[in-house]
């Protein structure tokens, strides 16, 4: 078996070329909010060109970025502070 490794924030996180599976969790020491398998080095860059989707906004609609989009449409606090940009004329894109 792999050795696990420290918890990272997710926007310095340099996973290994190698297969693996990596887990995201809400905040320092919260909850594992998603589980994601790295299958190695293949077109798109394997685990590391899947974190930088994640990490550049790109990967919105799809594993991780729908999981967090999901959580956050349930956040009514969000929710309101977005709605105050937008009305404010201070509204932003997606991948910000």
């Amino acid at each position: 078996m792999a050795p696990w490794t420290e918890w990272v924030p997710l926007i310095s996180a340099d996973p290994p070329p190698s297969p693996g599976v990596y887990l995201a969790r809400q905040g320092e020491g919260g909850p594992v909010v998603y589980v994601g398998v790295g299958a190695g080095p293949r077109k798109g860059g394997g685990l590391r060109g899947r974190l930088r989707r994640y990490t550049s906004g790109k990967a919105l609609a799809s594993g991780l970025g729908e999981g967090i989009f999901d959580r956050a449409l349930a956040d009514r606090e969000w929710l309101s502070e977005r709605l105050a940009e937008v009305e404010s004329g201070r509204s932003m894109r997606a991948v910000q």
